[in-house]
């Protein structure tokens, strides 16, 4: 197998984790349990992504070309940037005219949010997980295995709130499968046209700027709805288990 056939290889399965989330469709008896906990675990990882990898990952990348305070500058805009960029999809998103409970349409929008926010998340990490195996196949493995363990929490912010906002296991598959084929996707972007024109400077500021819709996804979508039900305690249980889930995954694979 060639080096560019095994990148494309590696991307490809670190994106499609994501549809491992989906697997918690399954846990039919705890219904309400399983939305709770699910919504509070992935908000979870995505604010500890967000502050732990993206957010000194973008830093990391803009001080290669500014000072310290430019860098942050820069940070900065981009992750306010891309907050704001989720609330104007918040607040434009259509609803789904095809349910009524107030509860269903609230976790509707969460999955689909979180499906736009997951694609934007994806092709960035598409692109460098190609370019890093292509470079050392070793260590791109390594990366593809950390971006798969937090694609998994990803997948369940989209699967779940889907699932049971509209009932149907197919819809909610489909919108996870389109986040996950976001990563080979972008790696496939790389081989084609990306790879002369992507420097630290651009990935820097996209990071930053998928920090920002991932943290307001995180405080004002899953957080939200998660403890608008009566189990308050399982939703901060269950994020404080994102978080470590997430702080485990950096020590392992840092």
């Amino acid at each position: 197998m060639s080096t560019t056939t095994y990148s494309f290889v590696v991307s490809g399965l670190a994106g499609l984790s994501t549809l491992i989330g989906c697997l918690f469709l399954f846990f039919k008896n705890q219904k309400k349990g399983v939305l709770i906990g699910s919504l509070g675990f992935a908000a979870g990882v995505m604010l500890c992504v967000s502050i732990t990898d993206l957010l000194p990952s973008s830093y990391g990348l803009l001080r290669s070309y500014y000072f310290i305070f430019p860098a942050l500058l820069f940070c900065a805009i981009a992750f306010t940037c891309g907050v704001i960029f989720s609330m104007l999809i918040d607040k434009y998103l259509p609803d789904n005219t095809m349910i009524t409970d107030s509860h269903g349409k609230k976790l509707y929008r969460v999955g689909l949010i979180s499906m736009l926010a997951i694609i934007l998340h994806n092709v960035p990490e598409g692109i460098a997980t190609f370019m890093t195996t292509n470079a050392n196949v070793s260590l791109g493995l390594t990366l593809a295995i950390a971006i798969a363990l937090h694609n998994i929490p990803e997948g369940i912010s989209i699967s779940v709130p889907i699932y049971y906002a509209t009932g149907s296991k197919m819809r909610a598959f489909l919108y996870t499968f389109i986040s996950g084929i976001s990563e080979p996707f972008g790696a496939f972007l790389a081989y084609l046209f990306l790879s002369p024109f992507i420097n630290d400077f651009i990935m820097g500021l996209l990071l930053a700027f998928i920090a920002g819709i991932m943290s307001h996804i995180s405080f004002y979508e899953l957080l939200p709805t998660s403890s608008s039900y009566d189990k308050k305690r399982l939703t901060f249980i269950c994020f404080g288990i994102g978080v470590l889930v997430m702080f485990l995954n950096h020590l392992l694979f840092a």
